[in-house]
């Protein structure tokens, strides 16, 4: 186990430094800048501005400074707004991203795996037919399609939940439930997919003969081998949501890191941009590691 973290942990640290470079190199081939749409600036005024963020220096210099300041876990100035920096600009949306995403997480274990462990057991009768078909519906409409829905029928019609703010759990509901639509779908799909793979193996019939109770057979035995490609889906699911959706996001008002991302892109801020980036690729590896730790735990035949 140690040999692998170990060696994980050194492609893991490769794989972040090809993200970073690959993405300052793209962000530097955009035409324009960040300060361009200032077209009212005179340009003695922008050339002080770019010398002030070392954005007159040559790219090859930017690049080991950006380097430099990572490593001392310094994201950089923001260039659209004055006085913040990256990190600041992370600590004030990661909150409520991280809250939205892991409740919308919740939501789909809590949901997709009742709903696939019935619709494997009662494979072919109604149970199985109407979960798939509405894991098919939770896959096929997008999620700002359901968050109109959701905020058309729970917010404006019946007014049980509110449809902006963020000050409360009931401002969690709707926007969570947008979210998870489709993971709770493509849960309940691996989940039955898996079971009714599992059910069918060896050691399954051998329980059965042996007079084992289904209750037990089925928890005990078969779901735990069942839950690897759920273990496999959730790393870059939980990772995906953490760093936020725009969309959801926007629709419900929501202060978190998903409308900073988008607006750093239309506005060239490169800072912001490397640093949600890099934050995002740190997140998706890191739960990717988690996960693979989690094989051997579900599955004692997984060997490091």
């Amino acid at each position: 186990m140690i040999n692998f973290l170990i060696k994980r942990l050194v492609s893991s640290i490769i794989t972040l430094w090809v993200v970073i470079t690959i993405t300052f190199l793209l962000m530097h081939a955009v035409p324009g800048g960040p300060f361009d749409k200032e077209k009212a600036l005179p340009k003695e005024v922008k050339a002080q501005i770019m010398a002030r963020y070392n954005l007159d220096k040559p790219e090859v210099w930017q690049y080991g400074q950006y380097l430099k300041q990572l490593s001392h876990f310094d994201l950089g100035p923001s260039f659209q707004y004055p006085g913040r920096t990256v990190n600041d600009l992370v600590k004030s949306g990661f909150p409520a991203t991280a809250q939205l995403g892991f409740t919308s997480v919740l939501l789909a274990l809590i949901l997709g795996l009742p709903f696939g462990i019935v619709a494997a057991l009662k494979q072919g009768k109604w149970q199985d037919n109407g979960v798939m078909f509405i894991s098919i519906i939770g896959m096929t409409i997008p999620n700002f399609v359901f968050a109109e829905l959701l905020l058309y029928f729970l917010g404006y019609k019946l007014g049980i939940f509110p449809m902006l703010g963020w000050d409360s759990w009931k401002n969690l509901v709707l926007p969570a439930f947008a979210l998870g639509a489709a993971p709770i779908a493509m849960i309940s799909r691996l989940t039955r997919s898996s079971l009714l793979d599992v059910v069918r193996q060896d050691y399954i019939r051998t329980a059965r003969a042996k007079g084992v109770p289904e209750v037990i057979v089925i928890y005990k035995h078969a779901l735990k081998n069942a839950l690897i490609p759920v273990l496999t889906y959730l790393g870059p699911l939980v990772a995906g949501v953490l760093t936020g959706s725009f969309v959801i996001e926007t629709l419900f008002s929501v202060p978190g890191m998903g409308r900073q991302f988008v607006n750093s892109i239309n506005n060239l801020d490169y800072t912001v941009i490397l640093g949600l980036t890099i934050f995002d690729a740190f997140l998706l590896i890191l739960f990717n590691l988690i996960i693979d730790v989690l094989y051997a735990v579900v599955d004692p035949r997984i060997k490091y």
